[in-house]
């Protein structure tokens, strides 16, 4: 079993791997119902126990898939996270979302940005409708990073009334960057971030302000997309860094380390892995994964030892800066 610890001061447990649910709503290419299944039941076989999805990942499709297997699992025994931002509406006009939103499924709603508190309220209303369960666990504020005042005059206000009512048990924002995020940390009562491709073996924003920040008021982060999009896992020419072709400089980086990995008797992934949760600020590392043979494959990489004598090559290398905590090391 990956064990689990709990968000800042909450109630609310996350497993130390999480996963993420936006591949099995078809992101980029389809996915069946019956391979999402295999997904998420390889992920409950492998010992994950927390699982996040939002009304953003196939219009729906992924909390759906989702809650068709959750459900038959005793609701205490899993954390499940959604977001709010995105309301769905019906929409008749054809064609498919991958223009429009980047998943390969019809485009059967459109998606409207609403950080109100109605809006909050109606979104989470219609994620339980189609996960099929009476609650969530964790609530995120979804991608505000076009309706920043919006998001904190009302939407956080929303989501504090949510958890006071005991609604929900943890909430909090989920975005693509750091700044925005440190404001949700000094600025108001939230709980977790959830920081996407900002704390990885590439990229490590997140140290200058959010993760002191977090970790000084007792709050938690989880350290999504910790591949960046895929350099990470597989560096080659051609791979994703943050979803564009990855620049010259970074796949080198990445080469870099993956070499050394595979010279201490590791993986790059394992490695990428291990990382962010080094810092006492990250409760948990959420990957998403799209067939049984990812999952199995994640959860053997975060399985594997990463010797110490790696991460002390990275930081003579220069591949990491000295003052970068690493785990082994002891943190203040």
């Amino acid at each position: 079993m990956i064990t689990s610890s709990s968000l800042a001061a909450t109630d609310v447990l996350v497993s130390r791997l999480s996963f993420g649910a936006a591949p099995i709503g078809s992101l980029f290419a389809p996915v069946s119902d019956e391979q999402a299944h295999e997904t998420v039941q390889a992920a409950w076989d492998a010992g994950i126990r927390t699982y996040d999805t939002a009304p953003h990942y196939g219009l729906g499709v992924s909390e759906r898939r989702l809650g068709e297997i959750l459900r038959e699992r005793p609701r205490h025994s899993y954390t499940l996270s959604t977001k709010v931002g995105r309301l769905l509406e019906p929409y008749d006009g054809g064609g498919d979302d991958l223009a429009a939103g980047g998943f390969a499924v019809p485009a059967t709603h459109r998606r409207v940005w609403d950080f109100s508190e109605d809006g909050v309220r109606r979104s989470i209303e219609g994620s339980l409708e189609r996960l099929g369960l009476d609650r969530v666990d964790i609530v995120y504020l979804h991608d505000p990073d076009d309706h920043e005042e919006w998001a904190f005059r009302e939407g956080y206000p929303a989501l504090e009334k949510l958890r006071s009512e005991g609604v929900v048990g943890a909430i909090g924002a989920g975005m693509n960057q750091a700044e925005m995020l440190t404001r949700f940390i000094t600025d108001t009562d939230t709980d977790v971030v959830l920081a996407a491709g900002r704390y990885t073996l590439l990229d490590q924003i997140s140290l200058e302000a959010l993760l002191p920040e977090a970790q000084a008021r007792g709050k938690s982060v989880v350290a999504a997309a910790v591949y960046n999009s895929g350099v990470l896992a597989d560096p080659r020419p051609g791979s994703t860094y943050n979803y564009t072709t990855a620049p010259d400089d970074l796949l080198n980086r990445a080469l870099r380390i993956k070499a050394l990995a595979e010279d201490h008797g590791t993986t790059l992934r394992a490695a990428a892995l291990a990382f962010p949760l080094a810092h006492p600020a990250v409760a948990s590392v959420l990957v998403g994964m799209r067939s049984a043979d990812q999952v199995r494959d994640t959860a053997r990489q975060f399985a594997t030892p990463v010797p110490a004598a790696f991460w002390a090559a990275l930081k003579s290398e220069g591949l990491l800066a000295a003052d970068v905590p690493v785990p082994g090391e002891a943190t203040a």
